[in-house]
């Protein structure tokens, strides 16, 4: 099967509930069109005052490009979970598969029956086939209807705090009725720049509401970003 946004980030949140108790915060979640690996954990150290290194602007990047089978998909989901609890939780390890690593991923895979390994790199096969053509780029959009009835968009970086801080700071204003978001792989949108900038492209509701027809609508609370199932 193909990676989806949506398949991900509902195993993403079975997982979380089946084997790390819940624990794991909201990730962005970003398809790749890479030829080199098929997940990855990303996130970026920052060191403090103190001198202490902490990790954020975390995000999962999942191969779309790759036709797998759903266990293999799933084991690589996991894979990539483990180490996301691994940096967000700030557990020291001996390497980036090291002992604490290997230690949660023996006991996944004998508690659940999975096959998680530890390199998730692609093969030369798979390569040859994400080479066959490239998978649509997912992007968040932010519809903004303000309170003389007019409305806009704005396209922001998958980056959780931006979405976030975008959000809060724009539904606030008193000119704004409300703001909703989309992922939406639509190319319209490819023409808009991408930035965390609090501005809004006016644009009319007719041709929004076409080219969001088939997107994927999110749920946002000021805190959190989920998918909305209704």
């Amino acid at each position: 099967m193909i990676a989806t946004l949506e398949y991900v980030y509902r195993k993403f949140d079975e997982y979380n509930r089946l084997m790390f108790d819940n624990k794991l915060p909201f990730i962005p979640i970003v398809m790749s069109s890479a030829l080199t690996f098929v997940g990855r954990c990303e996130y970026r150290r920052q060191r403090t005052l103190s001198g202490k290194v902490r990790y954020c602007d975390f995000r999962l990047r999942i191969n779309n490009r790759i036709d797998m089978a759903e266990d293999e998909l799933d084991d690589i989901i996991i894979h990539e979970m483990i180490h996301y609890y691994i940096a967000v939780n700030g557990i020291a390890d001996t390497s980036s598969h090291g002992h604490v690593f290997r230690q949660m991923m023996d006991e996944i895979n004998a508690r659940y029956g999975r096959h998680i390994t530890i390199s998730h790199l692609s093969t030369p096969q798979q390569r040859n086939q994400a080479m066959a053509g490239k998978r649509p780029t997912y992007k968040v959009i932010a519809v903004v209807s303000m309170a003389d009835g007019k409305q806009g968009i704005k396209v922001l970086p998958r980056v959780l705090e931006t979405i976030l801080n975008y959000y809060n700071t724009v539904s606030g204003n008193d000119k704004v009725r409300d703001v909703k978001l989309y992922m939406s792989d639509d190319k319209l949108f490819d023409h808009y720049p991408k930035s965390g900038a609090l501005r809004v492209y006016p644009l009319d509701a007719e041709t929004i509401k076409t080219h969001l027809a088939d997107a994927e609508k999110l749920k946002c609370d000021g805190k959190s970003i989920k998918f909305d199932d209704n």
